[in-house]
This record gives C-alpha cells, sequence and structure tokens, in this order.
C-alpha cells in the first residue's frame, strides 16, 4: 500500500513539473516580447532626436563656411567667389541658365529701363532696342548738349564766370553746394555739371554764352538738328524742365558726338575731384558710380534724374572689346538704371557678337 501511495505521489510531481514547462515558456516568450518592443520603442523615440542633432550640426557647418556681414561685402567687393560648403553628401549638380543659354537673342535679356538701346559703334548697328523711339523727358543728360555748346563757341575755359540768382533752381528746388556769389572757372563749372550734375553751374554756363540764355538755348536746338536729332527738344541747360524732351536713338547720336571732346571725355568720366570755391577747398564725386568701377571701360558718362523722366543713364563705353553707346532712360528704382548696365555688360561678354538679327540704329 505505501509502495502504491509513493509511485502516485511521483507521477503527480513529474506531471506538475510537465504542466509547468510549457508555461514557463510561453511566460519566458513574452518577456522576451515586452522587453523587445520597449527596446524599438525606445529607440525610435531617440531617432528624430539624432536626426535633429546632425541637422544642427550640418547647420552649423553651413554657418560657419559662408561669408557674413563684412566678409561677405568684402568678398563681392572683390569680385572672390565664396562657396559655402555643406556637411550633408553632394547632391546631384544642378545646371544654371547662362547667358549663353539665351543664344545671343537681346529679347530675352530683362532690362528694367522703360526704354533702352545699345548701338555697336563699329557697326553702326542696334545690337539692343527697347521703345529707342519714345520721346520721353531726359532730365540731366541735357548737360552733355550744354557743354558741346560751350565747347563749339570756343570760349575761354579759363575765364571766371559767377552763380548768380538766376541760376537758383525755382522749378524742382533742387539744393546746391554753389551758394550765390561763387565764382570759379568756366571750366571748373563744366567739370561740376558733367561729373555732379552741378545745376547752378549748368545754369551759369549757359547765362554766360554770348546772348545770354535764350542764344544759348538756340544753340542747343541747332546743334541737336545738325546732329539728326530730329525728335528732340531743349528749352534750358540744366534738364531740369521736363520739356527737355528726346529719345534713346537721338541721344545715342548725342553721346557718340560728345565723346569726340576731349574735355567731354575727361570731365564726364572724372571720379572725384577737389576744386577750391571762395578760397575754400571742396570735394565733388561722380554721380555714376560704375566710373569707379575697375571692370568698366568708360569713355563718355551722364546721368539724370526728375521725376517725370525717372532714373537715366548714356555711357560711352568699350564693352567685350567693342565700342558701344549705352542709353537706358526711366528706371524707377535707385540702381535699375546701373543693374541695367551690368546685365548688358555680362550679355555681351557672354554671348557674343554675332550678328545675328540685329538691325541697323
Amino acid at each position: 500500500m505505501k509502495h502504491k501511495l509513493k509511485a502516485a505521489l511521483l507521477v503527480g510531481a513529474l506531471l506538475g513539473v510537465g504542466m509547468q514547462a510549457p508555461v514557463a515558456a510561453a511566460t519566458a516568450k513574452k518577456s522576451e516580447q515586452q522587453v523587445a518592443k520597449k527596446g524599438t520603442a525606445k529607440a525610435a523615440s531617440k531617432a528624430p532626436l539624432a536626426a535633429k542633432s546632425a541637422g544642427k550640426q550640418a547647420t552649423k557647418s553651413v554657418a560657419k563656411a559662408a561669408p557674413t556681414g563684412k566678409a561677405a561685402a568684402q568678398s563681392r567687393h572683390t569680385g572672390k567667389t565664396v562657396v559655402a560648403h555643406s556637411a550633408r553628401p553632394a547632391a546631384k549638380p544642378i545646371r544654371h541658365a547662362s547667358m549663353m543659354d539665351m543664344d545671343a537673342d537681346p529679347s530675352r535679356l530683362a532690362l528694367y529701363s522703360a526704354s533702352a538701346l545699345v548701338i555697336d559703334q563699329t557697326t553702326g548697328q542696334a545690337m539692343i532696342e527697347k521703345q529707342p523711339d519714345l520721346v520721353v523727358p531726359i532730365a540731366s543728360i541735357s548737360k552733355l548738349m550744354t557743354a558741346m555748346v560751350v565747347l563749339d563757341a570756343k570760349l575761354d575755359l579759363q575765364e571766371l564766370i559767377a552763380i548768380g540768382d538766376a541760376d537758383v533752381d525755382g522749378l524742382k528746388g533742387t539744393r546746391s553746394r554753389l551758394p550765390v556769389g561763387t565764382t570759379m572757372t568756366r571750366e571748373a563749372a563744366m567739370l561740376l555739371a558733367l561729373m555732379s550734375s552741378e545745376n547752378r553751374a549748368a545754369n551759369s554756363l549757359g547765362r554766360h554764352y554770348p546772348g545770354g540764355l535764350p542764344a544759348f538755348v538756340q544753340a542747343m536746338n541747332k546743334k541737336a538738328q545738325a546732329l539728326g536729332m530730329y525728335n528732340s527738344r531743349f528749352e534750358e541747360p540744366t534738364g531740369l524742365s521736363s520739356n527737355n524732351v528726346s529719345t534713346a536713338h537721338d541721344l545715342a547720336r548725342m553721346v557718340a558726338a560728345a565723346a569726340r571732346y576731349p574735355e567731354i571725355r575727361q570731365y564726364s568720366t572724372t571720379a572725384e575731384a577737389r576744386v577750391e570755391l571762395n578760397g575754400r577747398i571742396r570735394d565733388f564725386h561722380n554721380t555714376n558710380a560704375l566710373v569707379r568701377n575697375d571692370n568698366w571701360e568708360i569713355g563718355v558718362s551722364k546721368t539724370g534724374y526728375i521725376s517725370e523722366a525717372g532714373r537715366c543713364l548714356v555711357m560711352q563705353a568699350r564693352v567685350a572689346d567693342k565700342p558701344v553707346v549705352i542709353v537706358l532712360l526711366d528706371s524707377n528704382g535707385k540702381m535699375t538704371r546701373v543693374g541695367d548696365a551690368n546685365r548688358i555688360k555680362r550679355w555681351m561678354e557672354s554671348a557674343g557678337l554675332g550678328s545675328g538679327s540685329r538691325r541697323p540704329a
């Protein structure tokens, strides 16, 4: 009997162990799955933080490589190209459109001047035309004609002339650095009129012409007709009057004629000058910043501005080893006329100078 009881207890113990094994295995498996699940969740939660950290590190690398502030300004001034390097792997190269892609088509050149004209002086042909026959006010571009009339009369450039009350601008109310009573040579007055666009100097040149202002204005219009400027009219020497009008085609003729005067070439392209006025030395600067740019070779320059005319710029220059006349009229923005001139220069240098579909001026 005892032996039967012991045998029964032994069988029960063995059955208990057999029942616990699958349960333990299932429990262990479940535990392993929970641990694995927690580990995956933890790794997933860390992934965005790791990506964010990597992004910050890459951003810092780019920021450190790219020039800012004074360094960037200096790089622009010197014309050096600064390339910013990123910590990210190199992307697929992107093809940027160049001026060559224009196939020398000037119609695709974006100019912000209302009227524009570029003449190749070697061939006499128009390379770029945008409303070249539109009659518009020309502001201080008029002073080129003023200078030609004075020089044609062969007046003594060393003769002293004075700024009078009649030279004060009563039309637009513009200010001047030449007080009434200031005396200077005719040469100095011409320099200031062409370089710094001094209105009182230009008006004084007209007043001191033989026969006074009426005779001077008559001579301006006679000269315009002689140059074939049939759509032009001058009312006074400064350009303050919106009745001084012309077209881009006419002004191209005027600029080309002005380039034949050594004095106009010299005075209009002088970057800055120190002039003695009433015993004091005064500094004057050219109104065209491009004359101070070594990348430009400018023979004649004149800027102009009144509200009716917008911002204007005419130049005779050498671009892409070609003599050209550039006329830009009625630019809205303060720097758009300079921007247009630079765009024309880049186009000429990049697109080549083949004959293409250019039309006679």
